[in-house]
C-alpha cells in the first residue's frame, strides 16, 4: 500500500501491540484464491508474506512499539501427527520468532512476547493434552487460545472465511473444552460478528473466572445482508457491549475496524485514508467501548497485516492516538500497553 507519510504522533509513548499475525502464503495458495469479490482476498494478495522482517519493519516504522502478542491464524501447522495437535506447530514457529527478537537482533523490541494459539475446544475435556502441548512448546510465552465463532446466514458477509454454523460458544461440547482453560491459567480470545455478541455474554456469565478478550470491538457489520445497516444496528451493538462489560473478567481490543466487515469508506480507498479520517469513522465504536469497559479493560490492537486494507501500520497507530487525545497519562498507558501487559501477563 502506498500511503502518504504522516508525522508520528507522541513517538515516545510505549506501545504493546496485542494482536497481529505472521504468515507466508505459497504462490499456489495465492493463485487458487477466488476473484476478489469480497475484499478479504485483497489482503492476502497485498501481503502474501508477513514474517519476522515485515513485522519488525512495522514495529520500527516510527512509533515506540516495545512488544507484541501473536494471534493464531492457522500458520505453520504440523504436517504430521494427530490432527488435534497440528496447531501446536504454530506455537513452535512463533516461539522461534520470539526467541530471535529476544536475542536483541533487532534492538530493544520483543515481538511475540505472548502467544495465543488455536485448539478445538469442542474436543471437550481431552483438549487438555493439546493445551499442555501448546504450553510446553511456547517456551514460557504461551498465554491462551482463540477459536473463532464467526458465522452468519449470509455467506457473503464472511466471504472466504465462511466456514461455521451458528452457536459454537453455546454448545455443550465447546464449553466442556473451554472449562479446561482457567485451571491451566489460560485466557480465551473471542472473534465473532456483532449479531453473535449475546453468545459471548452467555459464555462469560457461565465462566466468570476465565479471562476473555473480545477481538475487534465485536466486528460491526456493514456488508452483505447488512449493507447500509451499520448505523441502524449501532444501538444493538452498543447495548450488547454494555451488557458484556458487566462481566469483570472480559476485556476488549480496540481495532479491527479497518477490515472489510464494517463496510467503511476507508477500506481499499484510493488514495488511502488519513489517520484523522480513520479516527472519525471509528470514534463511535472506540469511545463506546472505553466508556463501557474503562481504559483498564481496553487495549488498542493493530490486527496486522489484515488491517493493511485501510492503512499502513504507522498511520493506524496515529489514528489510535488521535482517538485517545485528551486522555490522562494513566489512561493512555493502559490503552496502549498496560491492559495488554496485565491481561497477557507480559514482562515487558
Amino acid at each position: 500500500m502506498t500511503q502518504a507519510r504522516e508525522t508520528i504522533l507522541d513517538p515516545d509513548l510505549p506501545i504493546i501491540d496485542p494482536h497481529h499475525h505472521l504468515w507466508d502464503r505459497p504462490a499456489a495458495v495465492i493463485a487458487a484464491l477466488p476473484p476478489p469479490k469480497h475484499g478479504f482476498e485483497h489482503i492476502i494478495r497485498m501481503s502474501p508474506r508477513y514474517m519476522t522482517e515485515e513485522l519488525v519493519a512495522d514495529m520500527q516504522s516510527g512509533h515506540r512499539v516495545i512488544g507484541t502478542v501473536y494471534m493464531e491464524c492457522g500458520s505453520m501447522y504440523r504436517a504430521d501427527g494427530p490432527a488435534e495437535l497440528k496447531p501446536v506447530g504454530e506455537t513452535e514457529f512463533v516461539n522461534g520468532v520470539a526467541a530471535v527478537t529476544a536475542s536483541g537482533r533487532f534492538g530493544d523490541i520483543r515481538a511475540c512476547a505472548g502467544i495465543v494459539g488455536h485448539a478445538d475446544l469442542t474436543l471437550g475435556a481431552p483438549v487438555a493434552k493439546v493445551l499442555e502441548a501448546h504450553i510446553a512448546a511456547g517456551g514460557g510465552r504461551f498465554r491462551g487460545i482463540r477459536q473463532s465463532a464467526s458465522a452468519d446466514a449470509d455467506p457473503n458477509v464472511l466471504g472466504p472465511l465462511h466456514r461455521l454454523g451458528p452457536g459454537l460458544y453455546l454448545s455443550d461440547a465447546f464449553r466442556k473444552g473451554f472449562a479446561e482453560l482457567a485451571p491451566l491459567g489460560l485466557s480465551f480470545d473471542a472473534w465473532m460478528l456483532e449479531p453473535q455478541l449475546p453468545d459471548l455474554i452467555s459464555l462469560a456469565r457461565a465462566f466468570p473466572d476465565t479471562d476473555i478478550i473480545l477481538d475487534h470491538v465485536g466486528t460491526p457489520l456493514g456488508i452483505g445482508a447488512y449493507a447500509g445497516q451499520r448505523e441502524a444496528r449501532f444501538g444493538i451493538w452498543r447495548d450488547n457491549i454494555r451488557e458484556l462489560a458487566k462481566s469483570p473478567k472480559v476485556t476488549v481490543k480496540l481495532g479491527g475496524l479497518a477490515m472489510v466487515f464494517p463496510g467503511f469508506d476507508s477500506f481499499m480507498s484510493d488514495p488511502p485514508t488519513s489517520s484523522e479520517a480513520l479516527a472519525a469513522e471509528w470514534r463511535p465504536y472506540i469511545e463506546t467501548c472505553i466508556e463501557a469497559f474503562g481504559p483498564q479493560r481496553c487495549m488498542f490492537e493493530s490486527n496486522f497485516p489484515v488491517d493493511l486494507g485501510s492503512c499502513t501500520y504507522d498511520v493506524l497507530w496515529n489514528a489510535f492516538k488521535v482517538l485517545a487525545k485528551g486522555a490522562g497519562a494513566e489512561e493512555m498507558a493502559d490503552l496502549f500497553a498496560g491492559t495488554a501487559r496485565r491481561v497477557y501477563r507480559l514482562a515487558i
